[in-house]
C-alpha cells in the first residue's frame, strides 16, 4: 500500500497528528472511551488541539501541498468540534439521565414515574 505522504519523515509526523487528534476527540466525546462511555476533560481537549496549531504553524511553507490541506483539515475541524462540545456534553448528561430514569422504573416498577390518565 503507498503512502499518501511524499517521505517517511511527514509520515511519522501524522502519526504524531493523529495521536493528538485522537486524544482531543477522546476528551471530547466523539470517540467512545476505551474504559467505556465517554469523557468531557476539555482542558485536555484543548491542550492537544493547541499542540496541533504549534505544528501547523512550525510546520508551515515545510511540507506539500497535500500534507498541509490535511493539517489544516484536522485542526480546523477539531476547533470547530470543540466549540460544540459544551452543547454535546449536555446533550449526552441528558440521555444518560433519561436512560437512568428507564432502568429504575424497570428495576423498580412501583416505584417509577406515573402518569395519570
Amino acid at each position: 500500500m503507498d503512502s499518501p505522504f511524499e517521505d517517511q519523515a511527514t509520515e511519522r509526523l501524522f502519526m504524531l497528528v493523529q495521536m493528538l487528534q485522537r486524544t482531543a476527540m477522546l476528551n471530547m466525546a466523539l470517540l467512545p472511551h476505551p474504559e467505556g462511555g465517554h469523557r468531557f476533560d476539555l482542558p485536555e481537549a484543548k491542550e492537544a488541539i493547541d499542540l496541533l496549531g504549534a505544528l501547523q504553524s512550525t510546520t508551515k511553507g515545510n511540507l506539500d501541498a497535500r500534507a498541509t490541506a490535511m493539517l489544516d483539515g484536522i485542526v480546523s475541524e477539531l476547533r470547530l468540534q470543540f466549540v460544540g462540545a459544551p452543547e454535546r456534553r449536555r446533550r449526552l448528561e441528558e440521555e444518560e439521565e433519561q436512560s437512568e430514569t428507564v432502568r429504575q422504573t424497570f428495576a423498580s416498577p412501583r416505584d417509577g414515574p406515573k402518569e395519570d390518565l
